[in-house]
């Protein structure tokens, strides 16, 4: 039997222990399940695409003030990063991470539905309130059924697939749904959404249940004697590892969610004719840059450790937000676009993989999870608000040197005091 180690850093930075043993690391998961698992992502991505910036254009043509679209798309984003931790806990608890991941896909196709059928206050907050609710527990879901079919050793790659396939997903949906919206109606994308949802949940029935190793997906491994210490949910967050990537996460989002935006209200400004099409082009732009690289970053990681593609994705997001500082031609910020399609890339494969690092072996790897999960919800929440008010009182190239100054904090957190997580099998 292989036994698990990480590259230790040596003191307090070293992760949750494991034992000498790991039973079923060696049990190879079926091509159908792995493939079931890469188009539940890419239709799982499609259904969620239909919840982003397609609801306030659907409830300002059935004649809602901004005030009620921004109070029901505040309420989702509350329930959304309350229920991270929670989220993360149910999955741990769950006997089914397949089960789990169902109920929240048709959580959201009824969701949608309502969206779509009867656009009233109240239907529509408790519709937003259900798909936040739901989101909750699939991003978790997706990780234990990857970490449950591959094993920690396996999961960079595997997480370097999921991104590829979820980035495809996205760039799809946005094509087909904005198309449906142009020639029907903002309606038509709710009910786009309801039936995107159907082979959703025929992709997740093709992974096989045998195929997921239970413990494993909860990042558990088979102890003959019970370690009440090892499984402690107090020693798991109080693991330096796992509080300074979280940190380190709440900086990220804190320096990129507000990038975007900002920079759509000046290139609108600029170039009013042409601003939806570069807007557009600066959002396909990373994503195919994300399916590009995503399965290398997986690879990567596992040769070269962590620490080295976190240092490039914080150091690409700081060179946005100075090109955005000082490049004036709209057209070349479209070429900027470029570095958030590296920091993507590093990142959608990064938290999940660290998170297991740092957590294989606790039990509750997926409240791990939800504890990033709600460092990210407080850095993107935070990130427009401050970022506005800076535009607003010092213009937005200050704004934009403030964003790339908080992704340098970032970077000098991990140069300086994240330690490598990469586990081994000597």
């Amino acid at each position: 039997m292989a036994r698990l180690s990480r590259q230790s850093t040596g003191g307090d930075d070293d992760p949750l222990p494991l034992p000498r043993p790991e039973a079923r690391n060696a049990s190879t998961p079926s091509r159908q399940s792995l493939r079931g698992l890469d188009w539940f992502i890419f239709f799982l991505a499609d259904v969620q695409t239909g919840f982003g910036p397609f609801i306030a254009v659907y409830l300002t043509t059935e004649k809602w003030t901004q005030a009620e679209i921004g109070l029901v798309l505040s309420i989702g984003g509350v329930v959304g990063l309350v229920g991270q931790m929670p989220g993360g806990a149910i999955v741990d608890a769950a006997r089914s991470e397949r089960l789990v991941a169902g109920f929240a896909i048709a959580a959201i196709g009824i969701s949608a539905l309502a969206y779509a059928t009867w656009p009233i206050f109240a239907v529509v907050l408790t519709a937003a309130t259900l798909h936040a609710a739901a989101s909750c527990v699939l991003g978790p879901a997706i990780a234990a059924i990857s970490l449950g079919l591959v094993g920690p050793l396996k999961i960079g790659e595997r997480l370097g697939r999921n991104a590829r396939y979820a980035s495809l997903g996205n760039g799809v949906a946005a094509a087909v749904m904005g198309t449906c919206g142009y020639l029907i109606s903002s309606r038509s994308v709710f009910l786009v959404t309801f039936i995107l949802a159907i082979p959703t949940l025929l992709a997740l029935a093709r992974i096989r249940e045998r195929d997921i190793d239970v413990a494993r997906a909860h990042g558990a491994v088979p102890r003959e004697v019970p370690d009440a210490k090892a499984t402690s949910v107090l020693r798991l967050v109080r693991q330096r590892p796992l509080l300074i990537f979280a940190s380190s996460v709440l900086l990220l989002q804190l320096a990129n969610a507000a990038m975007l935006p900002l920079m759509a209200g000046i290139v609108t400004t600029r170039s009013s004719r042409w601003a939806p099409v570069l807007i557009a082009a600066c959002i396909i732009v990373p994503q195919a840059i994300v399916a590009l690289m995503s399965p290398s970053v997986g690879r990567m990681a596992q040769q070269w450790g962590r620490r080295p593609l976190l240092l490039a994705g914080f150091a690409a997001l700081a060179v946005r937000g100075v090109l955005f500082a000082t490049v004036q031609d709209p057209y070349l910020l479209v070429a900027v676009q470029v570095c958030d399609g590296i920091t993507a890339a590093v990142f959608s494969v990064m938290v999940p993989l660290i998170v297991a690092d740092v957590a294989f072996g606790s039990g509750h790897f997926n409240l791990a999870q939800g504890i990033v999960g709600t460092a990210t919800g407080i850095g993107a929440s935070c990130s427009n608000v401050l970022a506005g008010y800076v535009s607003d009182r010092f213009g937005s190239s200050i704004a934009f040197l403030g964003l790339a100054g908080v992704a340098g904090a970032g970077l000098a957190i991990i140069w300086f005091v994240m330690p490598e997580t990469r586990r081994s099998a000597p």
